[in-house]
Protein backbone atom coordinates (compact mmCIF):
# COMPACT_ATOMS: atom_id res chain seq x y z
CA UNK A 1 0.00 0.00 0.00
CA UNK A 2 1.25 3.55 -0.89
CA UNK A 3 0.55 4.87 2.91
CA UNK A 4 1.76 8.57 1.65
CA UNK A 5 -0.76 8.22 -0.81
CA UNK A 6 -3.33 7.88 1.99
CA UNK A 7 -1.74 10.55 4.07
CA UNK A 8 -1.25 12.53 1.18
CA UNK A 9 -5.17 12.22 0.25
CA UNK A 10 -6.46 13.40 3.88
CA UNK A 11 -4.32 16.21 3.96
CA UNK A 12 -5.69 17.61 0.73
CA UNK A 13 -9.30 17.11 2.11
CA UNK A 14 -8.33 18.61 5.42
CA UNK A 15 -6.85 21.58 3.03
CA UNK A 16 -9.88 21.96 0.71
CA UNK A 17 -12.28 22.34 3.47
CA UNK A 18 -10.14 24.78 5.18
CA UNK A 19 -8.85 23.04 8.45
CA UNK A 20 -5.65 22.38 7.80
CA UNK A 21 -3.43 23.55 10.25
CA UNK A 22 -0.49 26.34 9.77
CA UNK A 23 1.56 26.79 12.48
CA UNK A 24 3.00 30.14 12.56
CA UNK A 25 6.65 30.66 13.28
CA UNK A 26 7.21 32.75 16.67
CA UNK A 27 10.00 33.59 18.56
CA UNK A 28 8.44 34.95 22.11
CA UNK A 29 10.87 37.76 23.43
CA UNK A 30 11.47 37.47 27.17
CA UNK A 31 10.86 41.20 28.84
CA UNK A 32 8.75 42.44 25.46
CA UNK A 33 6.07 40.02 25.41
CA UNK A 34 3.26 40.43 23.73
CA UNK A 35 5.80 41.10 21.03
CA UNK A 36 7.46 38.26 19.11
CA UNK A 37 9.70 37.87 16.50
CA UNK A 38 7.73 36.23 13.39
CA UNK A 39 10.34 34.10 11.22
CA UNK A 40 8.50 33.62 7.68
CA UNK A 41 10.68 33.32 3.70
CA UNK A 42 14.21 34.01 5.69
CA UNK A 43 12.83 37.32 7.32
CA UNK A 44 11.77 38.26 10.38
CA UNK A 45 9.27 40.99 11.19
CA UNK A 46 7.91 41.71 15.02
CA UNK A 47 3.98 40.99 15.58
CA UNK A 48 1.94 41.12 18.11
CA UNK A 49 0.68 37.82 19.93
CA UNK A 50 -3.21 37.99 20.95
CA UNK A 51 -3.86 34.32 21.61
CA UNK A 52 -2.10 32.93 23.74
CA UNK A 53 -2.91 30.70 26.91
CA UNK A 54 0.29 32.91 28.74
CA UNK A 55 -2.42 34.66 30.11
CA UNK A 56 -0.81 36.81 32.20
CA UNK A 57 2.54 36.98 30.80
CA UNK A 58 4.09 35.12 33.84
CA UNK A 59 6.11 33.05 31.30
CA UNK A 60 8.48 36.45 31.40
CA UNK A 61 7.72 37.39 34.91
CA UNK A 62 11.70 37.87 36.48
CA UNK A 63 11.04 35.96 39.96
CA UNK A 64 9.54 32.76 37.41
CA UNK A 65 12.59 32.82 34.93
CA UNK A 66 15.36 33.29 37.51
CA UNK A 67 13.97 30.58 39.86
CA UNK A 68 14.03 28.44 36.12
CA UNK A 69 17.79 29.64 35.91
CA UNK A 70 18.83 29.12 39.50
CA UNK A 71 17.48 25.32 39.12
CA UNK A 72 19.26 24.52 35.86
CA UNK A 73 22.32 25.55 37.11
CA UNK A 74 21.94 23.42 40.37
CA UNK A 75 20.23 20.44 39.25
CA UNK A 76 20.63 20.54 35.18
CA UNK A 77 17.99 20.01 32.68
CA UNK A 78 16.32 16.93 32.81
CA UNK A 79 14.66 14.58 35.71
CA UNK A 80 16.56 11.80 35.14
CA UNK A 81 13.83 9.57 34.27
CA UNK A 82 10.11 8.50 35.83
CA UNK A 83 9.83 9.72 39.34
CA UNK A 84 9.44 5.87 40.30
CA UNK A 85 13.33 5.21 38.91
CA UNK A 86 14.71 8.63 38.91
CA UNK A 87 13.84 9.55 42.01
CA UNK A 88 11.92 12.99 42.96
CA UNK A 89 13.40 16.00 43.05
CA UNK A 90 12.66 18.03 45.90
CA UNK A 91 11.63 20.49 43.53
CA UNK A 92 8.33 18.07 42.84
CA UNK A 93 8.04 17.87 46.42
CA UNK A 94 7.43 22.19 46.85
CA UNK A 95 5.77 22.18 43.93
CA UNK A 96 2.99 19.53 44.92
CA UNK A 97 2.98 21.03 48.39
CA UNK A 98 2.26 24.40 47.09
CA UNK A 99 -0.77 23.43 44.58
CA UNK A 100 -2.13 21.22 47.63
CA UNK A 101 -2.07 24.79 49.70
CA UNK A 102 -3.47 26.86 46.53
CA UNK A 103 -6.55 24.37 46.21
CA UNK A 104 -7.14 23.81 50.34
CA UNK A 105 -6.40 19.73 49.35
CA UNK A 106 -4.64 17.59 51.51
CA UNK A 107 -1.96 16.08 48.05
CA UNK A 108 -1.50 17.08 44.53
CA UNK A 109 0.12 15.39 42.06
CA UNK A 110 2.26 16.61 39.29
CA UNK A 111 1.80 15.34 35.50
CA UNK A 112 3.65 16.46 32.29
CA UNK A 113 0.78 18.49 31.24
CA UNK A 114 -2.94 19.50 31.24
CA UNK A 115 -3.87 16.89 28.68
CA UNK A 116 -1.99 14.14 30.40
CA UNK A 117 -3.60 14.64 33.97
CA UNK A 118 -7.13 14.41 32.33
CA UNK A 119 -6.06 11.47 30.28
CA UNK A 120 -4.62 9.95 33.42
CA UNK A 121 -6.73 10.51 36.21
CA UNK A 122 -10.11 10.01 34.59
CA UNK A 123 -8.61 7.12 33.36
CA UNK A 124 -7.62 5.52 35.66
CA UNK A 125 -10.56 6.54 38.31
CA UNK A 126 -13.22 5.44 35.37
CA UNK A 127 -11.31 1.66 35.19
CA UNK A 128 -10.15 0.74 38.54
CA UNK A 129 -13.50 2.08 40.55
CA UNK A 130 -15.53 -1.31 39.97
CA UNK A 131 -18.64 -0.20 38.38
CA UNK A 132 -18.21 3.37 37.78
CA UNK A 133 -20.28 5.54 35.61
CA UNK A 134 -18.74 8.63 34.11
CA UNK A 135 -21.35 11.53 33.56
CA UNK A 136 -19.49 13.93 31.49
CA UNK A 137 -20.71 17.76 30.31
CA UNK A 138 -20.87 17.45 26.50
CA UNK A 139 -18.78 20.04 25.74
CA UNK A 140 -15.29 18.64 27.90
CA UNK A 141 -11.47 19.05 26.90
CA UNK A 142 -10.43 16.11 24.47
CA UNK A 143 -8.17 15.68 27.02
CA UNK A 144 -11.10 14.58 29.18
CA UNK A 145 -13.25 12.82 26.22
CA UNK A 146 -9.84 10.32 25.19
CA UNK A 147 -9.57 9.65 29.27
CA UNK A 148 -13.05 8.60 29.67
CA UNK A 149 -12.68 6.37 26.72
CA UNK A 150 -9.62 5.01 27.80
CA UNK A 151 -10.93 3.71 31.05
CA UNK A 152 -13.59 1.55 29.60
CA UNK A 153 -16.02 3.21 31.84
CA UNK A 154 -19.80 3.81 30.82
CA UNK A 155 -20.53 7.24 29.84
CA UNK A 156 -23.34 9.58 30.09
CA UNK A 157 -23.47 13.13 28.37
CA UNK A 158 -25.67 15.45 30.05
CA UNK A 159 -26.20 18.97 28.32
CA UNK A 160 -23.59 21.72 28.81
CA UNK A 161 -23.39 23.36 32.07
CA UNK A 162 -27.10 21.93 32.60
CA UNK A 163 -27.31 20.93 36.11
CA UNK A 164 -30.91 19.62 35.83
CA UNK A 165 -30.16 17.44 33.17
CA UNK A 166 -27.14 15.95 35.00
CA UNK A 167 -29.87 15.62 37.87
CA UNK A 168 -32.30 13.50 35.96
CA UNK A 169 -29.16 11.90 34.74
CA UNK A 170 -27.60 10.80 37.86
CA UNK A 171 -31.01 9.86 39.01
CA UNK A 172 -31.10 7.09 36.59
CA UNK A 173 -27.81 5.37 36.63
CA UNK A 174 -29.28 4.40 40.29
CA UNK A 175 -26.22 3.23 42.90
CA UNK A 176 -23.40 2.75 40.85
CA UNK A 177 -20.33 4.25 41.70
CA UNK A 178 -20.76 7.67 39.83
CA UNK A 179 -18.26 10.80 38.73
CA UNK A 180 -19.41 13.72 36.90
CA UNK A 181 -16.57 15.60 35.05
CA UNK A 182 -16.70 19.39 33.73
CA UNK A 183 -15.11 22.32 33.24
CA UNK A 184 -14.82 25.66 35.15
CA UNK A 185 -13.83 28.20 32.32
CA UNK A 186 -14.86 26.56 28.57
CA UNK A 187 -11.99 27.61 26.74
CA UNK A 188 -13.51 28.09 23.38
CA UNK A 189 -16.51 29.82 24.19
CA UNK A 190 -15.59 31.41 27.57
CA UNK A 191 -18.46 30.35 29.17
CA UNK A 192 -17.96 29.67 33.29
CA UNK A 193 -20.14 26.65 34.47
CA UNK A 194 -22.62 26.78 37.82
CA UNK A 195 -20.31 25.52 39.59
CA UNK A 196 -22.36 25.21 42.72
CA UNK A 197 -25.32 23.80 41.09
CA UNK A 198 -23.31 20.98 39.77
CA UNK A 199 -21.82 20.17 43.32
CA UNK A 200 -25.22 20.24 45.09
CA UNK A 201 -26.26 17.82 42.35
CA UNK A 202 -23.37 15.38 42.83
CA UNK A 203 -23.68 15.88 46.74
CA UNK A 204 -27.55 14.53 46.74
CA UNK A 205 -26.34 11.64 44.44
CA UNK A 206 -23.21 10.90 46.27
CA UNK A 207 -21.13 11.64 43.41
CA UNK A 208 -17.90 12.23 43.41
CA UNK A 209 -17.19 15.94 41.68
CA UNK A 210 -14.02 16.23 39.29
CA UNK A 211 -13.14 19.87 37.62
CA UNK A 212 -10.89 21.09 35.40
CA UNK A 213 -10.08 24.44 36.33
CA UNK A 214 -6.90 25.14 33.70
CA UNK A 215 -8.21 27.91 32.31
CA UNK A 216 -8.78 29.28 35.76
CA UNK A 217 -6.03 28.50 37.81
CA UNK A 218 -3.88 31.81 38.21
CA UNK A 219 -7.08 33.97 36.80
CA UNK A 220 -9.70 33.73 39.06
CA UNK A 221 -9.85 33.82 43.11
CA UNK A 222 -8.13 36.04 45.41
CA UNK A 223 -5.11 33.49 45.30
CA UNK A 224 -5.60 32.16 41.86
CA UNK A 225 -6.83 29.08 42.98
CA UNK A 226 -9.90 29.12 40.01
CA UNK A 227 -13.20 29.99 39.78
CA UNK A 228 -14.17 27.08 42.61
CA UNK A 229 -11.96 29.13 45.11
CA UNK A 230 -13.47 32.28 43.79
CA UNK A 231 -16.88 30.95 44.83
CA UNK A 232 -15.73 29.62 48.04
CA UNK A 233 -16.41 26.01 47.20
CA UNK A 234 -13.36 24.23 46.22
CA UNK A 235 -13.33 22.60 49.63
CA UNK A 236 -16.70 20.88 48.19
CA UNK A 237 -15.15 18.93 45.15
CA UNK A 238 -13.08 16.09 45.58
CA UNK A 239 -10.63 16.23 42.39
CA UNK A 240 -9.48 19.79 41.29
CA UNK A 241 -7.62 19.90 38.14
CA UNK A 242 -5.54 22.25 36.31
CA UNK A 243 -2.39 23.08 34.47
CA UNK A 244 0.85 25.13 34.78
CA UNK A 245 1.18 26.31 30.99
CA UNK A 246 -1.14 28.64 31.27
CA UNK A 247 -1.42 31.83 33.70
CA UNK A 248 1.46 30.42 35.47
CA UNK A 249 3.23 30.67 32.27
CA UNK A 250 5.53 27.38 32.70
CA UNK A 251 4.41 23.43 31.61
CA UNK A 252 2.45 20.73 32.99
CA UNK A 253 -0.24 19.59 35.02
CA UNK A 254 -1.83 18.33 38.41
CA UNK A 255 -4.33 16.99 40.22
CA UNK A 256 -5.34 17.87 43.74
CA UNK A 257 -7.46 16.15 46.48
CA UNK A 258 -7.69 13.97 49.35
CA UNK A 259 -4.01 12.28 49.99
CA UNK A 260 -6.24 8.63 49.42
CA UNK A 261 -7.30 9.82 46.29
CA UNK A 262 -4.12 11.26 45.25
CA UNK A 263 -2.24 8.35 46.09
CA UNK A 264 -4.33 5.87 44.50
CA UNK A 265 -3.84 7.73 41.26
CA UNK A 266 -0.26 7.78 41.59
CA UNK A 267 -0.50 4.16 42.51
CA UNK A 268 -1.99 2.99 39.77
CA UNK A 269 -2.00 5.54 36.72
CA UNK A 270 0.38 4.78 33.66
CA UNK A 271 0.28 8.51 32.47
CA UNK A 272 2.55 8.92 35.68
CA UNK A 273 3.95 5.70 36.57
CA UNK A 274 5.85 5.56 32.99
CA UNK A 275 6.06 9.20 32.23
CA UNK A 276 9.44 10.85 32.47
CA UNK A 277 8.95 13.74 35.36
CA UNK A 278 9.16 17.20 34.86
CA UNK A 279 12.25 18.98 34.76
CA UNK A 280 13.20 20.28 38.16
CA UNK A 281 13.66 23.91 36.49
CA UNK A 282 10.12 23.82 35.31
CA UNK A 283 9.19 22.79 38.81
CA UNK A 284 11.04 25.62 40.48
CA UNK A 285 9.60 28.22 38.12
CA UNK A 286 6.22 26.99 38.51
CA UNK A 287 6.30 27.19 42.05
CA UNK A 288 8.20 30.70 42.02
CA UNK A 289 5.16 31.44 39.70
CA UNK A 290 1.83 30.30 41.85
CA UNK A 291 3.27 32.28 45.33
CA UNK A 292 3.76 35.09 43.51
CA UNK A 293 -0.18 34.87 42.23
CA UNK A 294 -1.01 33.78 45.74
CA UNK A 295 0.02 37.20 46.74
CA UNK A 296 -0.20 39.68 43.57
CA UNK A 297 -3.53 40.72 42.09
CA UNK A 298 -2.51 43.16 40.11
CA UNK A 299 -1.91 40.98 37.25
CA UNK A 300 -5.99 39.71 37.09
CA UNK A 301 -6.95 42.92 37.72
CA UNK A 302 -4.82 44.60 35.19
CA UNK A 303 -5.97 41.76 32.86
CA UNK A 304 -9.56 42.06 33.68
CA UNK A 305 -9.44 46.04 32.72
CA UNK A 306 -7.91 45.20 29.15
CA UNK A 307 -10.51 42.74 28.62
CA UNK A 308 -13.32 45.09 29.55
CA UNK A 309 -11.52 47.69 27.50
CA UNK A 310 -11.44 45.46 24.66
CA UNK A 311 -15.08 43.85 24.67
CA UNK A 312 -15.92 47.56 24.73
CA UNK A 313 -13.87 48.88 21.82
CA UNK A 314 -15.70 45.63 19.86
CA UNK A 315 -19.17 46.49 20.61
CA UNK A 316 -18.58 49.88 19.45
CA UNK A 317 -17.15 49.21 16.39
CA UNK A 318 -19.91 46.38 15.54
CA UNK A 319 -17.71 43.56 15.80
CA UNK A 320 -19.48 40.02 16.71
CA UNK A 321 -18.75 38.48 19.43
CA UNK A 322 -19.73 36.20 22.21
CA UNK A 323 -20.64 37.33 25.28
CA UNK A 324 -19.35 35.46 28.56
CA UNK A 325 -17.95 36.55 31.96
CA UNK A 326 -14.37 35.27 31.28
CA UNK A 327 -11.32 36.52 29.79
CA UNK A 328 -11.60 35.00 26.57
CA UNK A 329 -13.06 37.05 23.57
CA UNK A 330 -14.41 34.98 20.74
CA UNK A 331 -14.62 36.87 17.71
CA UNK A 332 -17.41 35.05 15.08
CA UNK A 333 -16.44 33.81 11.95
CA UNK A 334 -18.19 30.98 10.89
CA UNK A 335 -16.62 30.01 8.00
CA UNK A 336 -13.23 28.17 7.91
CA UNK A 337 -11.42 29.34 4.39
CA UNK A 338 -12.37 33.47 5.67
CA UNK A 339 -11.40 32.34 9.18
CA UNK A 340 -8.31 31.13 8.03
CA UNK A 341 -7.95 34.36 5.62
CA UNK A 342 -8.87 37.03 7.92
CA UNK A 343 -6.08 35.52 10.49
CA UNK A 344 -3.32 35.66 7.61
CA UNK A 345 -4.64 39.43 6.71
CA UNK A 346 -4.10 40.34 9.94
CA UNK A 347 -0.39 38.81 10.34
CA UNK A 348 0.72 39.90 7.16
CA UNK A 349 -0.97 43.54 6.53
CA UNK A 350 -1.13 44.21 10.84
CA UNK A 351 1.20 42.77 12.47
CA UNK A 352 -1.49 40.72 14.88
CA UNK A 353 -1.27 36.87 15.63
CA UNK A 354 -4.69 35.50 16.22
CA UNK A 355 -4.72 32.07 15.33
CA UNK A 356 -8.04 30.90 13.79
CA UNK A 357 -9.87 28.53 15.58
CA UNK A 358 -11.20 25.98 13.39
CA UNK A 359 -13.60 22.24 13.10
CA UNK A 360 -12.43 20.11 15.31
CA UNK A 361 -11.98 22.37 17.84
CA UNK A 362 -15.03 23.86 17.56
CA UNK A 363 -17.92 22.76 15.81
CA UNK A 364 -18.41 23.41 11.51
CA UNK A 365 -20.01 26.62 11.13
CA UNK A 366 -18.47 28.26 14.39
CA UNK A 367 -15.58 28.88 13.35
CA UNK A 368 -13.57 31.63 15.28
CA UNK A 369 -10.38 33.89 16.31
CA UNK A 370 -10.32 33.70 19.89
CA UNK A 371 -8.59 36.72 21.75
CA UNK A 372 -7.21 36.53 24.57
CA UNK A 373 -6.14 40.22 26.05
CA UNK A 374 -3.54 40.21 28.60
CA UNK A 375 -1.95 42.56 31.30
CA UNK A 376 1.05 43.90 29.35
CA UNK A 377 -1.45 44.76 26.25
CA UNK A 378 -1.64 48.43 25.70
CA UNK A 379 -4.37 50.90 25.31
CA UNK A 380 -2.48 51.53 21.47
CA UNK A 381 -2.19 47.58 21.14
CA UNK A 382 -6.21 47.58 21.44
CA UNK A 383 -6.70 50.65 19.54
CA UNK A 384 -4.72 48.72 16.45
CA UNK A 385 -6.88 45.28 16.62
CA UNK A 386 -9.89 46.99 16.99
CA UNK A 387 -8.97 49.17 13.57
CA UNK A 388 -7.58 46.51 11.72
CA UNK A 389 -10.60 44.21 12.44
CA UNK A 390 -13.25 46.88 11.66
CA UNK A 391 -11.46 47.44 7.96
CA UNK A 392 -11.53 43.65 7.48
CA UNK A 393 -15.28 43.65 8.52
CA UNK A 394 -16.15 46.93 5.91
CA UNK A 395 -14.04 44.54 3.31
CA UNK A 396 -15.66 41.52 3.37
CA UNK A 397 -19.62 43.68 4.05
CA UNK A 398 -18.72 45.36 0.53
CA UNK A 399 -17.53 42.18 -1.14
CA UNK A 400 -20.49 40.54 0.58
CA UNK A 401 -22.66 43.76 -0.95
CA UNK A 402 -21.35 43.50 -4.43
CA UNK A 403 -21.44 39.21 -4.66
Amino acid sequence: MDFDALFTSHLDTLKAEGNYRVFADLERSCGNFPRAANHKDGQLRDVTVWCSNDYLGMGQNPKVVNAMVDAVRACGTGAGGTRNIGGTNHHHILLEQELADLHGKDAALLFTSGYVSNWAALGTLGARIPGAVILSDEKNHASMIEGIRHSRADKVLWRHNDWRDLDRKLHAVGDRPKIVAFESVYSMDGDISPIREIIEVCEAHGAMSYIDEVHAVGMYGPRGGGVSEREDLADRIDLIEGTLGKAYGCVGGYITGSAPLVDFIRSFSSGFIFTTALPPAVAAAATASIKHLKASSAERQAQADRVALLRARLTAAGIPHLENDSHIIPVMIGDPVKCRMISDILMNDWGIYVQPINYPTVPKGTERLRITPGPLHTVSDIDHLVRALTSLWRQCALAHAVA
